[in-house]
């Protein structure tokens, strides 16, 4: 049984105050794991984005600790960023009662309870990116996504070196009526500027690594996508996938319960 949990069943069978509920509740927020880990616990509760395991500077053995301790607590956690000497040892680490799913392109891990299940909100994210070597980063973007609920469509290698490339996907995905998008995009990363230009949802660039010679590393991306002149157009940091689809999905989120606010009171009127 969860913390949480715990503490509203006693509230509720009349074994504590509301005042030592709440003392309780405020005081369970944060899991603090030895001396070196403060792991927000409410975070998914409060802001609707789950908290993320940080794998990169992490030992293998640390980054096993910090899982099976948020297991203990919450039906899943997410991780970002994991190397394959982190990976190799979470396949051994983590019990046979939760569900280990690795997306070995970004790097993401995802480890649930078994039976969980990701609950559909109505929100729809369209991810594009430029390249091939764009789609780690998409990945990660698209793993977080659909664990905030959302329904993810993707299309890859449609950048501006042969832009004819990109209308198709993008026809297919206003179509379906994506709530927003993100566009990833290396090299001098002009593609989400492009795709803003079209749309009229919220788009956020996400610039990566890809690139070489003056501006490499994503330095190049990120200035021509923070200097775009197209309205609409977010951006986060380099290689930032995860912060790409926590802020699609949040949107894509708040458009859902809008849609299905208005079907309920249009059900009410007639």
């Amino acid at each position: 049984m969860s913390q949480l949990r715990n503490i509203l069943e006693k509230f509720s069978a009349g074994e504590i105050s509301i005042d030592e509920a709440e003392s309780l509740l405020r005081s369970s927020c944060i899991l603090e794991i030895d001396d070196f880990v403060k792991f927000d616990l409410r975070r998914e509760l409060r802001k609707g984005v789950p908290e993320v395991v940080f794998a990169r500077g992490k030992s293998p053995e640390d980054l096993i600790k910090i899982v099976n301790n948020v297991l203990s607590q919450k039906p899943y956690v997410l991780i970002s960023k994991a190397n394959e000497e982190q990976i190799t040892l979470l396949k051994k680490g983590i019990s046979e009662n939760f569900k280990l799913e690795i997306f070995e392109k970004s790097g993401t891990v995802r480890v649930s309870h078994k039976g969980k299940h990701f609950e559909k909100t109505g929100g729809k994210v369209g991810i594009i990116t430029a390249g091939t070597s764009d789609i780690p980063v998409a990945e990660e973007a698209k793993v977080i996504a659909e664990s905030m609920g959302c329904e993810v469509l993707t299309s890859y290698d449609v950048g501006i070196a042969g832009l004819h490339r990109v209308f198709p996907p993008l026809s297919k995905m206003m179509e379906a009526e994506v709530d927003s998008l993100i566009v990833v995009a290396g090299m001098e990363g002009t593609l989400p500027s492009i795709v803003a230009s079209l749309v009229d949802i919220p788009v956020v660039g996400v610039p990566t690594s890809t690139g070489y010679g003056f501006g490499g590393k994503g330095l190049g991306a990120l200035i021509t996508m923070l200097q775009s002149c197209v309205a609409g157009l977010s951006v986060v940091n380099i290689d930032n996938g995860f912060g790409a689809g926590a802020t699609a999905a949040l949107i894509a989120n708040r458009v859902a319960r809008y849609r299905a606010k208005l079907k309920t009171e249009e059900g009410v009127r007639k």
